[in-house]
């Protein structure tokens, strides 16, 4: 039951992005109040705030959970790679579902034309970065101490907003993960040597 009641929950979370989303492109996100989206949408005000803290969220929410998962699965991931490897092989996975969702283009042109969205998508970033950065280093066999687990993290958070840089000005139909695949190959570190064969 509890399962039911998740996968309702999501979908429904699902709606109301959706049709924020739509608000947001047709008004600008500032001129959207949580009434406008929750009247669209078919809720109250109060249901609305049981799943989004703030309109803010409708956007941004899904970097919180991130984070967290990343860290999982770089503990899960197998032994023989490089902590470059590994990053790229885990965010290359992220990547390729946020290529998949619906509005991932749009939402990431809302967050770079809006002020506040931006700055607190940076925030929740850095969250996420930190905890990847703890994974990396709790990882057995990679040998990395906290300077170079923060640069390897913050090269690859890097190398992602330039891939999302060009995949907002090129549009959906630029493979994205050969994006990826490019940018994790010019910025392999020196200091971790050459890829693994």
């Amino acid at each position: 039951m509890s399962g039911l009641r998740e996968r309702t929950r999501r979908a429904v979370a699902a709606e109301v992005t959706e049709v924020a989303l739509r608000l947001f492109a047709e008004r600008g996100f500032d001129a959207v109040t949580v009434d406008d989206i929750a009247r669209a949408a078919g809720l109250s005000k109060r249901s609305f705030f049981r799943y989004f803290p703030a309109k803010e969220d409708v956007v941004l929410g899904g970097i919180d959970f991130m984070g967290g998962e990343i860290a999982e699965q770089i503990a899960r991931r197998p032994g023989r790679e490089d902590a470059w490897q590994l990053l790229h092989a885990v965010l290359r996975g992220w990547e390729q579902r946020i290529d998949a969702e619906r509005q991932a283009l749009e939402r990431l042109r809302l967050v770079e034309a809006t002020p506040a969205l931006r700055a607190g998508f940076h925030a929740k970033r850095e969250e996420a970065r930190a905890q990847i950065a703890d994974a990396l280093l709790a990882r057995p066999g990679l040998g990395l101490d906290r300077f170079t687990a923060d640069l390897l993290t913050t090269a690859a958070g890097a190398a992602l907003d330039s891939v999302s840089r060009a995949w907002a000005d090129s549009g959906p139909e630029t493979d994205r993960l050969a994006l990826v695949d490019r940018a994790f190959a010019l910025l392999r570190p020196a200091c971790l040597g050459p890829a693994p064969g």
